[in-house]
């Protein structure tokens, strides 16, 4: 007696049950599996641009704006502020740099940022084509806008005045791509990145177009925010309440935020994660259920077998291992779904955000996740195959 032919054969002749069965543990373990990629990769992704940027300074508004859109470019400006008090912080001995960030024009849905070459290092960008600009109106790009623009080395274009693909063109003043950034996995992959001269070039031809010249003073010039790292601790207590209480700007801590904004959403994560585990729970009753009802109405069956010489033990292995392969199917069919939910997360925020989510490979947590699953269906399916150890053969085979 095959004891796996058995348990298949025994499967298909209950295709609803075992279909809904599988389908509850599948959605259960998916749900699970797909929070996990998701935590991870956006912890991963966060953590990642956020290293080295102790305190970005930029325009009053929200802080958690400031943050999203001067370090992971996601989120519109709070607005400009002086390059003259941006500048004031460098003298200041606890701050070791200061990187202004000049933004509101993009190509194709790609932001043009304004910036120094301590931008490049900190994010330990190189080049894989070309060279880095120059000169006002040459820029250097990410490998994303490469890849989505089809721009290269020599190639001009004219930018969009704001953030979406929808904005007006600046068509007397165009860029010259004079280099292209290998992939990083920083922010940089998707940004086209040039002198601050250039953004302010841009908007001065538009402002003073009809003369014939637009020189401004240093003090006139403005930036959106500033990326800054302290030396030492000290910064860190006495700077960020300086800022807010005696400029026009205002100071955010991205750690503070970053982990505000987790904190917010792992509540909804915790509450999908709660119903995930509800929905294994009730695969599991339901496998019970199954395996309970299957083995009273095979009861003469069972007997019948028991009388040709199967054994108690051999049955009971065979309506185990009916739940056992449920369990299997459900957890390798639920790991399936969760990389098509990855996938299809990760097309709808590289169109809207330009980041990817694209790490596919079984984490350390999915492995338990299998050991629980494999828990689940055992438990399921041993306790109601515990009833062929009571079945009484001949009263059976008599009823029947």
């Amino acid at each position: 007696m095959n004891v796996v032919k058995i348990s298949l054969a025994n499967l298909k002749e209950k295709k609803l049950n075992s279909f809904l069965s599988a389908l509850l543990l599948t959605l259960g373990i998916g749900m699970i599996s797909l929070l996990l990629l998701l935590n991870k990769q956006l912890d991963e992704q966060f953590r990642r641009n956020i290293r080295g940027i102790d305190m970005v300074v930029g325009a009053k508004g929200s802080p958690l704006q400031l943050i999203l859109s001067s370090i992971y470019q996601i989120d519109a400006p709070t607005g400009n502020v002086p390059l003259a008090e941006v500048d004031a912080l460098r003298k200041n001995p606890f701050v070791k740099t200061v990187i202004p960030l000049s933004m509101g024009d993009s190509y194709q849905g790609f932001r043009i940022v304004g910036t120094t070459p301590k931008y490049i290092e900190h994010f330990q960008a190189k080049l894989s084509q070309g060279q880095l600009y120059n000169a006002s109106m040459e820029v250097a790009i990410g490998s994303k806008v490469a890849a989505a623009s089809q721009l290269k080395i020599g190639d001009t274009f004219a930018s969009s005045h704001g953030l979406d693909a929808e904005g007006e063109a600046h068509k007397e003043k165009k860029y010259k791509v004079t280099g292209i950034f290998e992939t990083s996995g920083s922010v940089v992959d998707q940004l086209i990145l040039t002198r601050l001269s250039s953004v302010w070039d841009v908007h001065a031809h538009e402002e003073h177009a009809k003369h014939e010249e637009h020189e401004e003073s240093e003090q006139g010039k403005q930036v959106t925010s500033a990326l800054v790292q302290f030396r030492n601790p000290m910064g860190l207590m006495t700077i960020p309440r300086q800022i807010n209480d005696n400029t026009t700007m205002q100071a955010a801590l991205p750690s503070i935020e970053i982990n505000r904004l987790f904190s917010l959403l792992g509540v909804g994560i915790e509450t999908l994660r709660a119903l995930a585990f509800i929905i294994i729970g009730i695969a599991g009753i339901s496998v019970f259920i199954s395996l309970y009802n299957s083995l009273k109405e095979r009861k003469y069956e069972m007997a019948l077998m028991l009388s040709m010489g199967a054994t108690r033990t051999r049955l009971f292995l065979m309506l185990l291992l009916e739940g056992l392969m449920l369990a299997v199917i459900g957890y390798f069919a639920g790991i399936i779904l969760s990389r098509v939910g990855l996938w299809i997360f990760s097309r709808a925020a590289e169109q809207d955000f330009h980041y990817s989510l694209r790490n596919f490979t079984i984490l350390p947590e999915e492995i338990y996740l299998f050991f629980a699953a494999i828990f689940i269906g055992f438990l399921a399916s041993a306790l109601p195959s515990l009833g062929i150890y009571k079945l009484n053969i001949s009263r059976t085979l008599a009823e029947e």
